[in-house]
């Protein structure tokens, strides 16, 4: 996916904006298992990815707590690092061979100030992520597991080929065991 395809899809930035963005933005390509950010730790950096699969997690008394999955197109960033400058909750993890789109969020941040379309990307960012994570509190805490997993299958059908189904059944908060029972029951 092109750099100029994801920008579209958050917010539609005129020529000079979106030429600005892509001149600060720097291709990395990373290996599967690589952990791009870290859980207590500042991290300056937002991406975008290109291609690729990349999970967030925590760890927690009973391991692992994978809470969100990003594919073609999705943002990578600490919103805790990108709004209030503080270290990071997650961790992030590459499950596959990953190319990508690096912006610092000190170039990121001046551009802010000076073009508006910019800052109305910055501002269409937060919201578009704020709402993914009202989603996923919605679906996990109101949804049943299957209706989580049916959720998950329709929304993002290629995970099930390209995650391990241990990162998925923690996704949906639920064991494999169970996992396994409702995929044997579609």
């Amino acid at each position: 996916m092109t750099l100029e395809q994801i920008l579209d899809n958050i917010y539609e930035l005129p020529k000079e904006s979106k030429q600005t963005i892509q001149d600060i933005a720097i291709e990395k390509s990373f290996p599967k298992g690589h952990i791009l950010l870290q859980a207590d730790k500042f991290e300056n950096k937002l991406y975008f990815i290109k291609k690729g699969v990349v999970r967030a997690f925590s760890y927690h008394d009973q391991g692992e707590i994978t809470f969100w999955f990003g594919e073609e197109g999705a943002t990578i960033l600490s919103m805790q690092n990108y709004v209030e400058n503080k270290k990071s909750y997650e961790n992030i993890e590459l499950l596959v061979d990953c190319e990508l789109y690096e912006i610092n969020f000190d170039k990121l941040n001046t551009f802010y100030l000076s073009d508006i379309h910019i800052a109305n990307l910055g501002r269409k960012l937060a919201e578009k992520e704020l709402l993914k994570v009202e989603r996923r509190i919605i679906t996990r805490d109101l949804l049943p597991a299957k209706e989580r997993y049916e959720a998950l299958l329709s929304n993002q059908p290629t995970l099930f080929q390209r995650v391990p189904l241990k990162h998925i059944a923690s996704y949906l908060g639920i064991t494999q065991v169970s996992l396994s029972r409702i995929r044997k029951e579609k």
